[in-house]
């Protein structure tokens, strides 16, 4: 049992390590299966080609969860983790036919490519990225506490002076938000912007503003990575 639960777990055995590229081979290829599947006017035959790869592949992952959640030390947390979670909610659509696809979860599976070939440096660097967050992370919640009340503010804002002209657009403040959203990130689909002066004048306070939405934790992460390093 401790050799089949190193196999499972480690790759510092030529076994463990062929499972483990087995495992990630069948992931990039369930995700190349997937992406195929979107292709318009796909033929039947190739459809149903893939439909059997993800029958075979799906079933090779749910054996793999099982064993990596019979040699787990503690099964509650393997349940979970995050790879755990990962690995449960990429198989769990199939059985139960939710018509929900969540495949393209699989791509976080993935990230077990850093243990596997050991990089080291990356992982050290991930572990900067979680210790910068858990510095700056006061900050960071209430940078997020100020922005959502920013973006309702603006799509107040924007509504009364929006709606009289355009009441199909700005409909309610509930619409108005998702202008909101896009205005204050920076990102501007232009699907709705204000025609009145008015409109136009909040539209650029709010542009300024979102500068510095984007702007401010980003500040705030960097500063948090610098101090990071210093620790390490």
């Amino acid at each position: 049992m401790e050799s089949f639960k190193r196999v499972i777990e480690q790759s510092d055995t030529a076994a463990g390590k062929a499972f483990d590229l087995f495992i990630q081979a069948l992931i990039i290829l369930s995700l190349i299966s997937f992406s195929i599947e979107t292709l318009p006017d796909l033929e039947q035959g190739t459809r149903d080609l893939l439909r059997q790869f993800e029958v075979v592949s799906v079933s090779i992952f749910t054996l793999e969860y099982i064993a990596r959640l019979v040699v787990a030390s503690s099964k509650k947390a393997y349940v979970f983790s995050f790879f755990g979670i990962c690995d449960l909610l990429a198989i769990l659509p199939f059985y139960l036919s939710t018509g929900l696809d969540l495949r393209s979860i699989r791509s976080f599976r993935l990230l077990r490519l850093i243990r596997i070939f050991k990089f080291a440096r990356y992982s050290a660097a991930a572990k900067r990225f979680h210790r910068a967050f858990i510095l700056a992370r006061e900050e960071l919640v209430l940078f997020l506490f100020v922005t959502i009340i920013l973006i309702y503010l603006s799509g107040v804002g924007i509504y009364y002076f929006e709606n009289p002209a355009q009441p199909d657009a700005f409909a309610s403040i509930f619409h108005s938000l998702w202008w909101a959203i896009s205005t204050l990130t920076t990102v501007g689909y232009g699907d709705i912007y204000p025609i009145t002066v008015g409109g136009k004048l909040f539209t650029f306070g709010i542009l300024v503003i979102g500068l510095g939405i984007v702007a401010v934790p980003a500040g705030v992460l960097a500063s948090a990575l610098a101090k990071a390093r210093e620790i390490d």
